[in-house]
């Protein structure tokens, strides 16, 4: 997906994240996220889209930003949040999406690349939202693009860091295909001493040790741990080689 895109479903996203947080309310429970109240869900993806914004301003040796003081009542927290995100929104539109700046992988910070981190960490807290509000599937579908764009995110590159940063710690070796049906897109991740790499294949009839298969909606739910209708066969524990969060 283009650079505009990206900033279009961030504003989708947030905007049904704010109507499905103010509808479920700020003490009621995130059954995807358990440690969780919606308060608490709004304070972290406030928090996100107020870091985001700061460190597009920092060069990719700087530390990250600090976390922000956040206001105590629910409804000045919408607007705080609505604030930053809007700041962030506007900074992420500025200038060349190819230029550098501070992300927490090394390497990776570029403006174009936070504009779909933040598509994506918007996307799935918008699920999250939902979910709170009560449906234990909520109804909403993700458009095959963006979901299967977000598989590819989480498998080329967050998986490979998280095993990298040892959150969790990959035991497992071998393969797993991912195969997202309706969009024409399958992966083979490979794990080996603890490293997780990944990337596109042709033929999602490959052998691999085990397949999570289905819809590109069911399998970006499941990549990032939340409720799927995807299906896995094989060994089963290789899914833990598969870590969106």
């Amino acid at each position: 997906m283009d650079h505009e895109t990206y900033l279009a479903h961030i504003v989708e996203q947030s905007e049904a994240l704010k109507a499905a947080a103010l509808a479920a309310g700020p003490s009621a429970q995130v059954p995807t996220c358990p440690e969780w109240t919606v308060r608490e869900l709004v304070e972290h993806i406030a928090q996100v889209h107020n870091m985001v914004h700061a460190g597009l301003a920092l060069g990719t040796g700087d530390s990250r930003p600090p976390l922000a003081e956040l206001p105590a009542d629910w409804a000045d927290l919408i607007a705080w949040w609505d604030t930053k995100r809007t700041e962030m929104v506007m900074r992420l539109g500025e200038g060349d999406p190819s230029r550098q700046a501070w992300s927490f992988i090394t390497g990776m910070g570029t403006v174009a690349w936070w504009a779909r981190r933040q598509a994506h960490e918007t996307a799935i807290h918008r699920l999250d939202a939902e979910h709170a509000r009560g449906d234990d599937i909520p109804t909403l579908l993700f458009d095959p693009q963006l979901a299967a764009d977000g598989v590819d995110e989480v498998l080329g590159t967050l998986s490979p860091f998280r095993a990298y940063v040892k959150r969790p710690e990959v035991t497992v070796e071998g393969t797993i295909l991912v195969h997202a049906a309706d969009a024409g897109r399958a992966w083979m991740v490979h794990v080996e001493g603890g490293a997780v790499k990944a990337g596109p294949i042709e033929d999602a009839a490959t052998d691999a040790d085990a397949t999570l298969a289905g819809t590109a909606d069911a399998v970006y739910r499941a990549v990032w741990k939340r409720p799927s209708h995807a299906i896995v066969t094989g060994r089963e524990e290789m899914l833990q080689a598969v870590n969106g969060g």
